[in-house]
């Protein structure tokens, strides 16, 4: 690698943010932010600086490692794929396809190159029992999402630029630099916003350092979201605020939702919430007569026992006061790479409800059952029991409720395979490790994250360091596993025809195909070369995906929205490579109707499904709250990620994060002080750890931090295990979800919470 400086982006979270590291020696000196970067602006978050953490850590694996009787031991990349690929065929022979379970971690989103590559190993495994970090986070937007759009990944985005209001709900971006909303430099853009006038509010059981920066905050009871929203749709209708153009004449079932919203009139539901009628009433008011107005909501409401109605009706008030796909209000991107087009001309809009698990009854996703009942389906015999499981960038062993369950199912599996490059929590549990490039070892284009993005822009990266000749990429990894996988399921053979297209997927890699999603996308080169490059290239390519698999709809590109037609064009690959600092594609444009892909192009106000789950929310309007129970809910810090950033000294370093806080009312009740110890149980789960008396939280609410957990045996992760805190899904039940979309219900648990005793240890790993 030459020394200088290169242009990049940070994948470390949803932000994007564009980032200067200067080389010298062959060694990173300096992590800045890029100043000319469209989007960040120059600005970057302290999780930057961990890019050279990974890179240099020499925890990181970089060879296959075996388990043995004696320790890990490094073997050799074919020894490594012969042995996964017949373990994984041997067990589909034995006990059928769905005897394989596969989970998707949080990373591969940021990886363009894994994305590509997953749905070919996908088919060449053949299960359905595939489970991915989608139903612990962001479910309920992408089903909402569905049934009203009629696109799973047709997210509204809030015009943060522009708008004179954002009302912000069980969200923190002052943390996440946004959470389906990539919004490098929050603080920043909202500096701009109160400088125009502009204001926000902040609900949330916990002051979060959001809420610290708002003009005006109000706690709200865990879980009772919905409440809350549903009587602000009351007082608009109650009040005469009902004005949904630009989308009126798009919208249908008003008068349904007007009759849902009938017995939540804010007086009901006060109590319930823990906020006066008059500020629900002046909350939707405020809305209503905005002009450039946004509502968000996000972790703290999707994840949650009404997760799936709260964000239906979040997305209801933006469309009824006017606010969907205006400026300043909730807009759509149009990405340089457009998956949500691609899609669609495939007939790939997402499903939901076509099949149940076998334990627990839960609903698919997308191909995917909840998180919630992996262990359900690896721990209960019978017909369908996974019996090998794949992860794949993931942990989900802290990351998934009831994790001490998930840890005794996952180690009493036949096999199990990681694609990862630490030895986690989870992955202690796997017979072979294959462990992919690091991010500055392999290209990078956001492929996901530029379709949440408060811009439009387009950036490609290229590696930084040379990987060596003995690793491998991720998407190299996969698609060996995949070709050895449909070898074996052929009789050790395939057809010609089928080999080339291996052959060839596995020359043209990743970066052809962002090429030429780049050239047919809206902003592309001449489609009729774009066209012709894709029928030659990438023919045998897009032969081998299933038959209705999203980037088949690339033939039929040229033939999309006329509005495209008004966008810049000459975008490629080659060109992104001429522009290391990224290109800007403008700011979000009213896009409907043409954006919209439900089957009559209109907008469903009132989904049956959320209509149905109406009545469970009324029924709990009448059960009384225990007087002394406490509702648990995470929370993040900006120097964390999940779980997977604890091994860069540099993130964990300072005072301990991980602590329960509890009001001081709690506190003085329940008998805990400042810096001692407490027992937190639900049922027969507990964890032991310090307390943080703050007033920041609502009484009746405690919270631990999401991701921590790092105390388990096995692991060599030494940061992390210095600073192991304590994991909030050691607590969590799994047994919990949304009955709507089958959520993980990760806010809201009731726990007991009591001194701890000089006696008492933490619980062994």
């Amino acid at each position: 690698m030459r020394n200088g400086t290169h242009y990049r982006t940070c994948h470390l979270c949803e932000a994007m943010c564009g980032v200067a590291i200067e080389v010298k020696e062959g060694r990173i000196a300096s992590i800045r932010g890029d100043d000319n970067d469209p989007l960040s602006r120059g600005h970057i978050c302290p999780k930057a600086v961990a890019l050279q953490d990974l890179h240099e850590d020499p925890e990181r694996l970089r060879k296959p490692v075996r388990k043995t009787a004696t320790g890990w031991q490094e073997i050799e990349w074919d020894e490594a794929f012969k042995t996964v690929a017949e373990k994984l065929h041997s067990t589909r022979t034995t006990h059928g396809r769905n005897s394989i379970g596969v989970y998707l971690g949080n990373p591969n989103a940021h990886n363009h190159s894994s994305l590509i590559a997953t749905m070919p190993f996908l088919r060449a495994v053949g299960s359905q029992n595939r489970f991915s970090a989608t139903s612990n986070d962001q479910l309920p937007h992408m089903l909402a999402s569905l049934e009203m759009f009629g696109h799973q990944v047709l997210f509204p985005i809030p015009d943060i630029d522009r708008t004179d209001l954002f009302i912000c709900i069980g969200g923190n971006p002052m943390a996440s630099n946004g959470s389906l909303m990539t919004v490098p430099d929050f603080r920043g853009r909202l500096k701009a916003l109160k400088k125009r006038g502009g204001k926000m509010i902040v609900v949330d059981p916990r002051r979060t350092e959001t809420a610290k920066q708002a003009e005006e905050f109000h706690f709200i009871r865990p879980g009772t979201d919905a409440f809350l929203l549903m009587a602000m749709v009351n007082t608009l209708f109650a009040d005469e605020l009902i004005h949904p153009s630009p989308a009126e004449q798009l919208i249908k079932d008003l008068d349904l939702l007007r009759l849902a919203s009938l017995p939540f009139p804010p007086e009901a539901v006060a109590e319930r919430t823990g906020i006066a009628a008059t500020t629900i009433r002046d909350l939707a008011q405020q809305l209503a007569h905005t002009p450039k107005a946004a509502l968000y909501t996000r972790m703290g409401t999707s994840t949650q026992t009404f997760g799936s109605i709260t964000t239906w009706l979040a997305y209801c008030l933006n469309i009824l006061t006017g606010k969907l796909d205006t400026v300043g209000g909730m807009m759509f991107t149009q990405p340089a790479i457009d998956l949500i087009a691609i899609g669609a001309m495939s007939g790939q809009r997402g499903h939901f409800g076509s099949r149940h698990s076998r334990v627990k009854g839960l609903p698919e996703f997308a191909g995917e059952y909840p998180s919630s009942t992996m262990a359900d389906e690896i721990l209960t015999p019978g017909d369908g029991q996974i019996r090998a499981f794949v992860t794949i960038a993931g942990n989900p062993v802290l990351s998934s409720p009831n994790g001490r369950r998930l840890d005794e199912a996952l180690s009493g599996l036949d096999f199990m395979v990681s694609v990862d490059y630490y030895i986690n929590e989870t992955t202690r549990h796997a017979d072979i490790i294959l462990p992919p490039t690091a991010v500055l070892e392999r290209s990078h284009y956001d492929i996901i994250f530029n379709m949440l993005a408060v811009r439009n822009v387009s950036k490609y990266s290229e590696a930084l360091f040379d990987a060596g000749p003995d690793s491998r990429h991720d998407w190299q990894i996969l698609l060996e596993l995949a070709h050895r996988l449909e070898k074996l399921r052929k009789g050790g053979k395939l057809p010609i025809r089928s080999e080339l297209g291996w052959q060839a997927f596995k020359r043209a890699g990743p970066d052809t195909i962002v090429d030429v999603l780049l050239r047919t996308g809206p902003y592309g080169t001449d489609t009729g070369r774009a066209r012709g490059v894709l029928e030659t290239a990438t023919k045998r390519v897009l032969e081998l995906l299933p038959k209705h698999h999203p980037l088949r709809g690339l033939a039929k590109l040229s033939s999309l929205n006329p509005q495209w037609q008004k966008l810049p064009k000459g975008l490629s690959l080659k060109r992104l490579k001429e522009n290391p600092s990224g290109i800007d594609l403008g700011a979000l444009r009213p896009a409907l109707p043409g954006r919209l892909f439900t089957r009559d192009g209109k907008i469903n106000l009132a989904p049956r499904r959320y209509l149905k789950d109406v009545e469970r929310l009324h029924q709990q309007l009448s059960v009384p709250d225990s007087p002394n129970e406490l509702l648990l809910i995470g929370r993040r810090h900006i120097r964390s990620n999940n779980s997977w950033m604890h091994n860069s000294h540099r993130l964990v370093k300072g005072k301990d994060r991980c602590t329960l806080l509890v009001h001081p009312d709690d506190a003085n009740r329940l008998g805990l002080k400042e810096g001692g110890r407490a027992e937190v149980r639900a049922d027969d789960r507990l964890v032991i750890m310090a307390v943080e008396i703050t007033d920041d939280m609502m009484p009746g609410v405690v919270s631990i931090p999401h991701g921590w957990g790092h105390d388990r045996e096995g692991t060599q992760q030494s940061t992390a295990a210095a600073h192991a805190g304590t994991s909030i899904n050691d607590v969590l039940s799994d047994q919990l979800t949304d009955p709507v979309a089958g959520t993980s219900v990760l806010n809201g648990q009731p726990v007991t919470v009591k001194v701890c005793e000089p006696e008492q240890q933490p619980v062994p790993a």
